[in-house]
């Protein structure tokens, strides 16, 4: 079911009427009614990998009430391992397979033996790479006695299968979000409507941005050899607000739908194309993921506390483990790799944390300097989605050697390029919002608070009209697929 169809639309109401009306007096019934409405949303899309998620669910919350009576190192880590195996086996095999039996040919090929082997038809089950996280750091917290093991399956599954957060994130910690199925939930207003503030913003820049920008992205890119280098570049730089417009627009419409029921997510983005450095992008893109691994890869290798070359070991592990966290291709593996080389540079030189406040803070605009650096940062940026965005390593490679070829000076010409440039004017638009509101949880939470009822609710209006008259061109959560 996806956040920008006429069934959620349909959806999302029927389970607010029923948690706030039905059974609100009761706990353990609404969060029985999430578990529900949860595998429904879920199971909406393909019923028969309910079954994985009901399967984790109960390996995790089994193993989470064993390790509570086991105090064996020993029988601790064989039960920590379990989880660990089930939960990356299934990952491994639906995500993986193919891409490891195809390199393998591929090697034995090199060397002049042909092999056949079989491959699989496998359907990618939708959010397995978010849930698999999700109950993975439920297990290794409990090991590691950071959080004391739930004897109510009920808020567990809950936990798991949260309806809004379990396609794409953002990626919740038990710490975080299973304590809040434990307490008794009251409406609150105030919270509420900001909910609907934040799905509201994040309807536009999916609907809006991500999806029109993906209409010239697409096409400059599964045509890449017939354009130029400067045409090119527009849609390298189409696929930037694309990706940013998606992911962001899918976790602000979580985040707000959560807030509707009571729960609080953390902030899965910061304004990451605001940032001065690629670290601080780092700190501010995908947190939930990024800080996952932090915490349960990179600081148990050693993190930054090494020599040199364990520095340069870790920071390549995080950073291609995440890029090859997101599909199963060579390119992918060359994205995060190509992260990792832009980031080194700050760790080696002790400057990865120079940035941590919001750029500009308490000032409109940014100095000479700090604009330079957002701006390289940004094209950094831009550079490394090609790959990110691309087929194959030759399509990446073949992308970029025309954009740095003679034609990168000569004007764009592409089909529709009156429309897109119209486009890229809506997202100057859009991004000077942004600006304004980069010091807060998303860009519109407080735009408009202190306007009078009548203009506030014409700034409501102008993005739902924006909504139906640019939201023609629907296209599936780019990050479904991971």
């Amino acid at each position: 079911m996806l956040f920008n169809s006429l069934d959620f639309a349909i959806f999302l109401p029927i389970v607010f009427i029923l948690y706030w009306f039905v059974v609100n007096r009761n706990l353990k019934s609404q969060n029985l009614l999430v578990v529900a409405s949860s595998l429904l949303f879920y199971g909406w899309w393909d019923w028969r990998f309910l079954s994985l998620i009901i399967f984790s669910t109960l390996v995790d919350y089994t193993i989470g009430r064993l390790l509570s009576t086991e105090d064996s190192l020993s029988k601790r880590k064989v039960l920590l391992w379990t989880s660990i195996l089930v939960n990356l086996g299934f990952l491994g095999f639906f995500k993986y397979h193919n891409f490891f039996i195809e390199n393998f040919t591929a090697a034995f090929s090199f060397f002049g033996t042909e092999i056949k082997p079989n491959s699989l038809n496998i359907i990618l089950p939708v959010g397995i790479s978010f849930y698999t996280f999700q109950t993975l750091s439920y297990t290794i917290d409990v090991y590691k006695r950071k959080l004391e093991p739930t004897k109510d399956l009920i808020a567990f599954s809950a936990f798991v299968s949260f309806f809004p957060q379990l396609v794409a994130g953002p990626i919740e910690r038990a710490t975080n979000l299973l304590p809040q199925f434990y307490k008794k939930r009251d409406f609150d207003y105030s919270k509420a409507v900001n909910g609907m503030r934040q799905i509201l913003w994040g309807l536009f820049k999916k609907i809006v941005i991500a999806d029109n920008c993906a209409e010239f992205a697409n096409q400059i890119f599964n045509n890449s050899s017939e354009y130029s280098g400067s045409t090119l570049i527009f849609g390298a730089i189409f696929f930037t607000f694309q990706i940013y417009g998606d992911f962001t627009g899918y976790s602000d419409i979580a985040i707000g739908t959560s807030r509707l029921f009571g729960f609080n997510l953390k902030q899965n983005f910061a304004f990451p194309y605001f940032s001065r450095d690629v670290a601080e992008f780092w700190r501010r893109w995908h947190i939930s993921l990024s800080t996952w691994f932090k915490d349960y890869l990179y600081i148990p290798l050693g993190g930054s506390r090494g020599g040199t070359w364990s520095k340069i070991r870790n920071t390549f592990i995080i950073f291609i483990v995440s890029g090859f966290w997101h599909g199963a291709n060579w390119t992918f593996i060359a994205w995060g790799a190509l992260n990792a080389i832009y980031f080194l540079p700050l760790l080696l030189t002790n400057k990865n944390r120079n940035n941590l406040e919001v750029i500009a803070k308490g000032k409109s605009l940014p100095s000479i300097k700090e604009f330079s650096a957002m701006f390289v940062t940004f094209m950094l940026t831009v550079f490394a989605w090609i790959f990110f965005r691309a087929e194959s390593i030759n399509h990446a490679l073949s992308y970029i050697s025309e954009i740095f070829s003679a034609s990168l000076f000569t004007v764009p010409k592409f089909p529709g390029i009156g429309p897109a440039f119209r486009l890229f004017l809506l997202v100057i638009a859009f991004m000077t919002i942004e600006w304004q509101g980069r010091g807060n949880q998303f860009a519109i939470e407080k735009l408009g608070l202190k306007w009078k009822r009548p203009l506030r609710y014409s700034m409501y209006f102008s993005i739902i009209i924006l909504l139906f008259w640019l939201g023609q061109n629907k296209q599936q959560f780019i990050y479904f697929q991971f």
